[in-house]
């Protein structure tokens, strides 16, 4: 048998490898390291004794212990349905007024309403509820069909143009698109628009498109574009645009009569859960 190798410098012997000229010393473990392995090897058998450890082939080692994180699990769950039972319970019985009324349970379903909102609604109308092009602001005081908490709770359950029963309805005609307006007369329209909402617009134009906007648009819109929420017709005076203020934008809705869909929550959502998200709803938003 050879002797090793000794390192000249340290005394140590080598362990024989070596790695482009570097050779590797046999120094011993740090004690404190051969502590904590050992340590570690302690701390591992009364695990496999104490807790669920080594899988079998028809189940796993239970451990004297008896710990299940399944069974905790189920515990937990079981206690927040409880919990929401309670909740979901008197949220049943109690009317949207009477939950608006009882700060506990008004707690509780802005609690719900809120979780719901991010899972379901926040996609369009985004996480704060402040909408986007072609999303309603569900933080203002705008309400195409009526901010009241019966009118937010009807919009939710129902839906608009979703084909459920009940649903909002209204029908934007497409002007340009199905060829009832001219091109020219679009234009003078989209200019008495812009004047509505109070902005300079070319006067000639404005005064043309008068009759035009008195036998198309004032069954919907009113007399002087006030809107009608009975009909889900937008106020045009009020400088908030669902599809953006610009004149392309005003063309463009006249031309093309562009219609949302807005789908009903009921065969998805329980009552109860439809009632937390329109308290939650008209809540955090300038409800009427």
């Amino acid at each position: 048998m050879s002797k090793r190798e000794a390192d000249e410098v340290t005394g140590v012997e080598t362990t024989g490898h070596e790695w482009d000229g570097i050779k590797e010393l046999d120094n011993p473990l740090p004690r404190w390291w051969l502590y904590v392995f050992w340590a570690s090897v302690v701390v591992a058998i009364v695990y496999w004794v104490l807790l669920p450890a080594w899988p079998g082939i028809n189940g796993y080692t239970k451990g004297v212990m008896g710990q299940s994180d399944r069974a905790n699990v189920a515990q937990e769950l079981q206690a927040l349905r409880d919990l929401r039972g309670e909740g979901a319970a008197r949220l049943t019985n109690a009317s949207l007024e009477e939950i608006e009324s009882d700060p506990a349970l008004q707690e509780y379903a802005m609690a719900v309403g809120q979780s719901v909102f991010g899972d379901n609604c926040a996609t369009c109308h985004g996480a704060g509820g402040g909408g986007a092009k072609g999303y309603p602001n569900l933080v203002d005081d705008i309400w195409l069909w009526g901010g009241s908490l019966p009118d937010i709770h009807h919009t939710l359950q129902a839906g608009v143009r979703s084909g459920a029963e009940n649903a909002r309805f209204s029908q934007m005609p497409a002007f340009g698109r199905d060829q009832m307006l001219t091109g020219p007369q679009i234009n003078d329209l989209t200019e008495l628009v812009v004047s509505l909402s109070g902005r300079e617009a070319d006067k000639a134009a404005v005064e043309r498109a008068a009759p035009i906007y008195a036998t198309q648009c004032v069954s919907c819109h009113g007399a002087r574009g006030t809107g009608d929420q009975t009909q889900g017709a937008p106020n045009l005076t009020d400088g908030e645009w669902l599809y953006g203020p610009s004149r392309e934008e005003i063309r463009t809705q006249i031309w093309s009569g562009r219609n949302g869909v807005m789908p009903s929550w009921a065969g998805r959502f329980d009552d109860e859960t439809l009632k937390a998200l329109a308290v939650y709803v008209h809540a955090n938003a300038g409800g009427q």
